[in-house]
């Protein structure tokens, strides 16, 4: 049998901590067809046969990574998401029979979408040479989807860039549907994202997010009074079977995948709680599935039941102030507030904040006053 034949392969799936490492998301899209969260990046793991011969490290990829050129894999050495037994290589090292090499690179999506620039505001944050971040407002997708073909997240940055487009890290073959982007918010949740304006970039993001160093905290208002005031939700999340739309927690085992949320509380407005969320993982939907299954729906939220009365009586004056909070809030009560990362190039760890819109602004008022008046009465 040939060397090549004996090369050992594997695509590592993500595990709970103390198992197999593997592919990790973060981010999600609020689209029933869209790609899953970890579908942005991949991890690869390849053992060198016994009877390999010398071969430079970047050519030994190359010959097994289907769809990956030499100028990516490059990339991703000098980003430092190459590995030979978990040691930093150079471009030149020669693998040697048993070598370990592990892998992470943003992953192939079967989908394409060509990219349309369009004038699409952008609110920019933060942005350089290799990476932009910008605060996305509530009913942007991130990016071309089924049933969302443009007026996407992309499509603004196309717009923003177009006149640098070519610099855009465009995956190769059926990839342009990417175009910079390491990972995604939901489509009516606000907040900040980065995007990556080089293959650099987005490679050396890929394994932030992959070994969990970026930093994401959340705000949301959730049904009810959250006891204790801080916590964790261990839970794996895997679509519901019953409705493809939805996601759901399953028990320990094979089902869903791994996902971790830490929580802490705010504010309390005794129907309701003003909390923080520090993602560990990023599943799709991972926020409001965490919360609703410990019983702290997200406020507002269509798809998981949050915009109905969950909690509090049923007088009339009560569920017309409810609703009043509804019509101003009809979407989940999520916000991406904190995103910090170490710049891909400078090695700097960067941090930026974005204050709640308004809507949530409003909302949280009007339940600081509520409460008030509630207190009174007692």
């Amino acid at each position: 049998m040939s060397t090549e034949m004996n090369q050992k392969q594997r695509f590592l799936p993500e595990k709970p901590p103390g198992e197999a490492p593997g592919t990790s998301s973060q981010g999600t899209e609020d689209t029933e067809d869209a790609p899953q969260a970890d579908e942005f990046y991949e991890r690869h793991e390849i053992v060198a046969d016994q009877k390999q011969s010398l071969i430079r490290l970047d050519k030994f990829l190359i010959d097994r990574l289907a769809n990956r050129s030499r100028s990516k894999v490059q990339t991703a050495i000098k980003a430092g998401t190459v590995k030979v037994d978990e040691m930093d290589v150079k471009p030149n090292y020669k693998v040697k029979p048993g070598n370990v090499i592990s892998i992470i690179l943003p992953r192939s999506l079967e989908e394409s979408y060509q990219i349309q620039a369009q004038n699409i505001p952008l609110d920019i944050v933060y942005e350089d040479d290799d990476v932009m971040v910008v605060n996305k407002p509530f009913g942007l997708a991130v990016h071309p989807g089924v049933g969302i073909p443009n007026g996407t997240l992309v499509n603004a940055v196309a717009w923003h860039l177009q006149e640098n487009l070519k610099n855009l890290p465009v995956k190769e073959g059926n990839e342009g549907n990417r175009a910079g982007i390491v990972h995604r918010i939901d489509k009516d949740t606000t907040g900040l994202m980065v995007v990556a304006k080089s293959d650099f970039a987005m490679t050396h993001l890929a394994s932030q997010f992959f070994h969990h160093t970026i930093e994401r905290r959340y705000q949301a208002i959730v049904w009810g009074d959250v006891e204790p005031a801080s916590g964790t939700v261990k839970a794996n999340i895997g679509r519901n079977p019953n409705d493809r739309r939805l996601f759901m927690t399953f028990p320990e085992g094979d089902d869903g995948k791994w996902a971790v949320t830490h929580w802490k509380v705010l504010e309390r407005f005794y129907y309701c709680t003003l909390i923080e969320c520090q993602l560990e993982t990023g599943r799709t939907h991972q926020i409001r599935v965490h919360m609703k299954s410990i019983g702290h729906t997200l406020f507002g939220d269509p798809r998981y039941g949050g915009n109905q009365i969950l909690k509090g009586t049923l007088y009339s004056k009560y569920k017309q102030f409810v609703e009043s909070n509804l019509k101003l809030l009809p979407r989940q009560a999520l916000h991406a507030k904190v995103l910090g990362f170490k710049h891909p190039r400078t090695g700097e760890f960067l941090r930026f904040e974005a204050d709640l819109p308004n809507d949530m602004q409003m909302v949280i008022e009007r339940w600081r006053t509520y409460l008030q008046g509630r207190k009174e009465l007692m």
